[in-house]
């Protein structure tokens, strides 16, 4: 048996583990080791279990993790979701779908936070689901929004998904948190032009909620102010060259602790409760890293990226045929696997062909992250359609499915426009000081 035909095994092995439920980390560490045991021998495998779970545990580059992720939970028991919806809310609840597109833009500032999409859609869902239920939205339009809503945790920076990316790619951390900034700010927009001509269509959809005077948008603003200077310190010193991505993650976290202590919200439970969540969350993503640091290499000594790269060359496609290939493959892996296991599992193969091809890694990186955000709302995974579907009980999983559809077409026209106008992901990256 040749070197790729152990590595087309092995690709069936991780997929059959993944089927059984098997957490990514581990399924990967086992297909790594056994596929280097059988192409190198016992000690090569051994000797890559002994050494790699500590390179990777001892990267100082990594502390940046568990620093973003502390800065996101200690925002969320400061009480800075409730400031953002109440902003949004006042702004524009008085639209048509009004309450719909506060959750969108209450959405977007939590998730220049919180950095995950499950905590956005839970964090955001428990604050606006009731609010829009009052006034009698239709319950597809509520839950579609927040289960869209949440995605933009993974492409608003900071975001897990970029980290992980750039981990895997050796990439840089801060240009593709810069990179995510415009794509992800035109994909909140979208969201929201699809509500108003859901609305439009159907006025039932979304009542107009109640409007506010100045003075109480103005208060409502100033309340959420505490999270735009945050946002604009880290996000804007990584753009400036004023601090690395490490120091901005360092600097967020303390910032995020001071607003918790002055807003008197810090206690025994809360304090308890953010830490053990970053625990956990830094964990799970530690291990998927320490199981894709014996992946990757047993992929590259398969062979199978170079196979599979002249294989698509000798099709002789147009470089965008090749890339739409590649995205159309992810679309459908994404209806069946879950988005960091996406990423580990195809990187090592694709990434080299999106060398070999000239396009930027940087830009791809940003539209294979939106591709991952549609599989979170695309059945049958649809991971944070699950998530709301724990929030809104009363409310079918098919009514949610159905009310997330306008969405992921505006996903799927947020990735055209990307791949139509590449400079909209790498402006900020390439004019970006230091």
């Amino acid at each position: 048996m040749g070197p790729t035909e152990v590595g087309l095994l092995g690709l069936v092995a991780l997929l059959g583990l993944l089927a059984a439920r098997m957490p990514v980390g581990m399924a990967m560490l086992m297909v790594g080791a056994a596929g280097i045991w059988v192409l190198n021998g016992w000690e090569a495998a051994v000797a890559t279990l002994r050494s790699q779970p500590l390179v990777v545990a001892s990267n100082a580059e990594f502390i940046v993790i568990p620093l973003f992720v502390l800065m996101g939970n200690l925002a969320a028991v400061s009480g800075l979701s409730q400031d953002l919806y109440r902003a949004a809310y006042v702004w524009i609840g008085h639209w048509r779908g009004g309450l719909a597109s506060a959750t969108i833009v209450a959405c977007t500032g939590f998730s220049a936070l919180s950095g995950s999409s499950i905590a956005c859609a839970v964090t955001m869902g428990r604050v606006s689901l009731p609010e829009m239920l009052r006034y009698k939205y239709d319950p597809r339009l509520a839950t579609g929004a927040i289960a869209a809503g949440g995605t933009l945790g993974i492409l608003v920076p900071p975001s897990a998904g970029f980290i992980l990316y750039a981990i895997l790619t050796e990439e840089s951390i801060g240009r593709l948190f810069l990179a995510g900034v415009i794509p992800g700010l035109i994909l909140a927009s979208l969201f929201m032009i699809a509500i108003s001509l859901l609305t439009r269509i159907y006025p039932r959809y979304g009542p107009p909620g109640p409007g506010f005077p100045l003075s109480a948008r103005l208060r409502s603003t100033r309340q959420a102010g505490a999270m735009m200077g945050i946002v604009l310190i880290t996000i804007g010193g990584i753009y400036t060259g004023l601090f690395t991505v490490n120091e901005a993650a360092g600097i967020g976290a303390f910032l995020a602790l001071v607003l918790v202590l002055v807003r008197k919200r810090l206690t025994r439970a809360t304090l308890n409760m953010a830490l053990l969540d970053t625990i956990r969350t830094t964990a799970f993503i530690f291990f998927i890293l320490i199981g894709a640091s014996l992946f990757t290499p047993f992929v590259a000594l398969t062979g199978i990226p170079t196979a599979l790269a002249e294989a698509l060359t000798s099709l002789e496609l147009p470089r965008v045929g090749t890339l739409l290939i590649i995205l159309v493959a992810y679309v459908v892996l994404g209806m069946f696997l879950e988005g960091f296991a996406m990423l580990v599992l195809t990187l090592p193969i694709v990434h080299p062909i999106i060398l070999a091809l000239g396009y930027d890694p940087i830009w791809f990186g940003v539209l294979i992250v939106i591709v991952l955000e549609m599989g979170l709302i695309t059945p049958p995974v649809g991971l944070n359609v699950f998530v709301v579907k724990g929030i809104a009980g009363d409310v079918p999983m098919s009514q949610i499915f159905r009310g997330v559809i306008p969405f992921w077409i505006a996903m799927l026209l947020c990735a055209g426009i990307l791949v139509a106008v590449p400079q909209l992901a790498l402006f900020l990256p390439r004019s970006m000081i230091g």
